[in-house]
């Protein structure tokens, strides 16, 4: 059963995040922006100017009492312990920014928008120092990698996963999750099979930096594995019965919290389905090559690595009933718990054992 955060916002709640130290701040509707206590005390309230909500909120890890919130076009830089003044505020983005994500060494700070744009804020300077354009379509998410301060990841309505290197203005690497989707296809659509795109909402990147996950319209979630220059799918299941909104993974491991547009929060541990994908790579690759090189609708190979991808479970399935617009895994006095941000104007929290 879910602890239920109130006397906070009066408007449904888009984004969560936490401090080392076990403050949370959560952004909603209509530019309104919260600061609670580890217990779900309201320790702080304010309104930005305008009607614009808050769609992504970042604590600093170097400095607990600092947060980065975007709201509209706007990137504002606040002290937590007195909210009536803001530090900072930027506006470099030409459109609604979705989502902000600050990198390791906190120097660099990107923001996604409704163009499709990435904008990376170089915070010591205060001005933009790379402008990254390659969605054709909103660019829903953004993250920059654990110890790779200079390489991020992002998704978008455009179907697409982008792999970045501050170093090059282009990305290192694209993959087109409906060209995936069209190549592994098994055969002839069924009577009556409704078939959503697989627009992007949502990536999260584990702490090793190399595994990061995507969670689609089409109501699958994707891990792919960063080898160098270029990433490869190695696992790919349907988490949920429709829209995947949310893909978080739980700091130091491979569990992975997803949630969705079905009103459902999962667990998945992804890290022993990848060692068995991997074990059986080599068969998987050769399998795949006959099919293509065949074209005589020979689907083993995709039938299998789908089979494969099935047969994950959930850990752990809460029903938790409203379409998910933020989760959150974090420790609180101790404890892992599960923080959901809904079309409600409170925070879910979840106990996870």
């Amino acid at each position: 059963m879910a602890v239920k955060w109130t006397d906070g916002h009066s408007s449904p709640i888009l984004c969560l995040n936490a401090s080392k130290e076990g403050l949370v701040a959560s952004g909603a509707e209509s530019g309104d922006l919260m600061v609670w206590s580890e217990d779900g005390t309201p320790l702080g309230h304010m309104r930005f100017q305008g009607t614009d909500d808050v769609a992504s909120v970042v604590f600093s890890n170097s400095c607990p009492t600092k947060l980065y919130a975007s709201h509209g076009e706007t990137i504002s830089i606040l002290d937590v312990r007195s909210l009536k003044n803001t530090l900072d505020h930027f506006h470099v983005n030409e459109e609604e920014i979705n989502c902000l994500s600050l990198n390791d060494t906190e120097n660099l700070l990107a923001s996604a928008d409704d163009s499709g744009a990435i904008k990376i804020l170089d915070l010591e300077n205060k001005k933009v120092s790379r402008s990254l354009k390659r969605h054709s379509n909103i660019c829903s998410s953004v993250a920059f990698r654990p110890q790779r301060p200079q390489s991020l990841v992002s998704c978008g309505l455009d179907m697409q996963v982008m792999l970045w290197s501050l170093q090059k203005a282009r990305p290192l690497w694209i993959t087109n999750l409906q060209e995936d989707e069209s190549e592994d296809s098994e055969g002839p659509q069924s009577p009556g099979q409704l078939l959503n795109p697989a627009l992007v909402h949502s990536v999260s990147v584990a702490s090793c930096g190399n595994m990061f996950s995507c969670g689609a319209e089409d109501g699958k979630v994707r891990i792919f594995r960063v080898m160098g220059v270029k990433f490869e799918q190695e696992l790919r299941f349907k988490g949920h019965s429709s829209g995947v909104s949310q893909v978080n993974f739980l700091p130091e491991s491979y569990l992975l919290l997803t949630g969705g547009n079905d009103g459902k929060i999962m667990l998945w541990d992804v890290s022993t389905a990848v060692e068995k994908k991997q074990k059986s790579a080599t068969k998987q690759t050769h399998k795949r090559k006959t099919k293509r090189a065949t074209q005589a609708g020979n689907t083993s190979a995709s039938v299998t690595e789908e089979k494969q991808h099935g047969n994950i479970l959930p850990k752990l399935a809460i029903e938790h009933g409203e379409k998910v617009n933020w989760l959150l895994g974090t420790k609180i006095k101790g404890h892992q718990k599960i923080l959901v941000a809904d079309q409600t104007n409170c925070i879910s929290v979840y106990p996870l054992n």
